[in-house]
């Protein structure tokens, strides 16, 4: 597949601005963390655990967002599927974790966003609006959409983009004074996102026919390749390209099936790794009370 993917040139594969893009948010933390943090506010640096955790979901957001893997992303749904999952469910509580606490109390006490997110992380509503938008998104018509414009796609992805980071916030609060669930209903809260998730999943799997215009007709999977290949390069290849069972040996059903288990696993995986880590903590916390020394009836 590789050589195949070579004809849409060097810009496509390696999208080059978005890597400057992401060296640029490298940079702007480091300097933010670090030599300027006192100008800003800022106390203490970031421990290295933190660092390491930020720039590992920089290279993560590159991989699936400016690599290979993000052209392959309009070819396959599969690849789109494990963009998603790493775009949506790991980078988020990466930059979380690696994100300093008074940074995240700097951005979060801004009198329009203060507000707003004390409503959008209240359980309840982040499990419904992150769900909802996830599962409008993969409905065919929206899809389409999504593929039919460069600025349709990239607000689009934003938004799913801010609303991962809000339904993370009830499990993983950048701030103390945000922790407020109690373990069992961050269990529950788990779970529950476990199960709102499914039936978008369910309908990929099961779906007997090619759901996505998008990877199965020529017109507009055209259209969605012109969303990362440059206009000159895609209109020399026109008259070449026939469709992604160029690229791939298995038909758009099969692609279809094993994008929608492959969704599912990963964001299996990673609610495990979350509540496993809920538990450690959990247990932890609990093993450290000390017992009241009994006393003696004389």
């Amino acid at each position: 597949m590789w050589l195949e993917l070579q004809i849409f040139g060097f810009r496509a594969l390696w999208s080059p601005y978005y890597f400057l893009f992401i060296i640029g948010l490298a940079l702007l933390y480091f300097v933010i963390t670090g030599p300027y943090r006192h100008k800003l506010g800022g106390d203490e640096r970031p421990s290295a655990k933190q660092q390491s955790l930020f720039y590992i979901a920089l290279v993560l957001l590159y991989i699936v967002k400016g690599s290979p893997i993000d052209l392959l992303t309009h070819i396959t749904l599969t690849a789109h599927m494990i963009q998603m999952a790493i775009y949506l469910l790991v980078v988020p509580i990466l930059m979380l974790k690696g994100i300093p606490a008074w940074i995240w109390r700097k951005v979060l006490n801004l009198p329009v966003i203060k507000p707003l997110l004390r409503l959008l992380t209240k359980p309840l509503i982040s499990l419904l609006l992150f769900n909802a938008l996830f599962s409008v998104y993969h409905i065919p018509a929206i899809f389409n959409f999504a593929k039919s414009s460069q600025f349709a796609h990239t607000s689009i992805s934003l938004i799913l983009f801010a609303a991962a980071f809000i339904v993370w916030f009830p499990l993983i609060a950048p701030l103390k004074e945000l922790d407020k669930l109690q373990p069992l209903l961050k269990i529950a809260y788990i779970f529950s996102n476990s199960v709102l998730i499914t039936p978008a999943c369910v309908l990929i799997i099961f779906a007997s026919d090619p759901l996505y215009a998008a990877y199965s007709q020529e017109g507009s999977w055209i259209q969605a390749l012109s969303l990362c290949v440059p206009g000159g390069v895609l209109q020399g290849l026109t008259t070449a390209l026939s469709g992604p069972e160029m690229f791939i040996s298995m038909d758009t059903v099969e692609d279809q099936q094993l994008g929608g288990i492959i969704m599912k696993i990963m964001q299996e995986i990673t609610y495990g790794i979350i509540l496993g880590s809920i538990f450690f903590k959990w247990f932890s916390k609990e093993s450290q009370k000390i017992d009241p020394v009994p006393t003696t009836v004389e």
